[in-house]
């Protein structure tokens, strides 16, 4: 996939300002510190499109990516690190959820995770909620370049292991870094396939008129 276009197109915690639900979305997620804002930047090729911060947890709200003006790339808070009170917390953890499972034009929920860690209890937990729901999800590992190929690689099958304690087949994945563009033609090709058999949701067109 060529990256023709990629422009900022809103920030908020209402769903029902949020696009009209038309076009395809990919919600990246992961937990705080991951590289995530970095991954989105290296996909689209536009320094700066997603904010990266070296404050985790500095994402707190929902923000939309529109690709080649027909697919979205949408940020998500990180989990398991904010600098906010405990109630505004749980407030964005109900949002967030509920953007997952009631998004009618979300396609596949990219879980971002730390390839140089060991398997974080926080994100499996995450992987299983998405299990319980039905909703697809990939796992990207992220920041292979700060290490050796033979560490990720061990990193990874500890962390399909793991999910394999709850789930019937691990999901696929895809290896990636910001710094040397390693996995961007993979995950862009995986989305680039699911693009091409989208149909357009029935929504409540009302509702994003409120």
């Amino acid at each position: 996939m060529i990256i023709k276009s990629a422009d900022f197109i809103c920030s908020n915690t209402q769903i029902s300002r949020l696009p009209i639900p038309i076009k395809p979305e990919y919600a990246f997620i992961g937990r705080s510190n991951v590289g995530k804002s970095s991954l989105i930047n290296m996909l689209a090729q536009k320094k700066g499109l997603a904010k990266t911060s070296q404050t985790p947890g500095k994402t707190q709200l929902i923000n939309h990516f529109l690709i080649n003006e027909n697919w979205y790339i949408v940020d998500l808070p990180g989990y398991g690190y904010a600098r906010i009170s405990k109630s505004k917390k749980e407030d964005w953890n109900k949002f967030i959820r509920s953007y997952l499972d009631k998004r009618e034009s979300l396609q596949c929920v990219m879980v971002l995770i730390d390839s140089r860690l060991e398997p974080q209890k926080i994100d499996l937990e995450f992987c299983n909620w998405l299990g319980e729901k039905g909703l697809p999800f990939i796992l990207i590992f992220t920041k292979a370049d700060k290490q050796s190929n033979i560490k990720t690689d061990q990193n990874i099958a500890k962390f399909r292991k793991a999910l394999l304690t709850t789930f019937e087949e691990a999901p696929q994945y895809f290896v990636t870094s910001a710094e040397t563009l390693l996995g961007r033609d993979e995950v862009l090709g995986f989305i680039d396939g699911i693009n091409k058999n989208f149909d357009a949701p029935v929504f409540n067109e009302d509702f994003y008129k409120q």
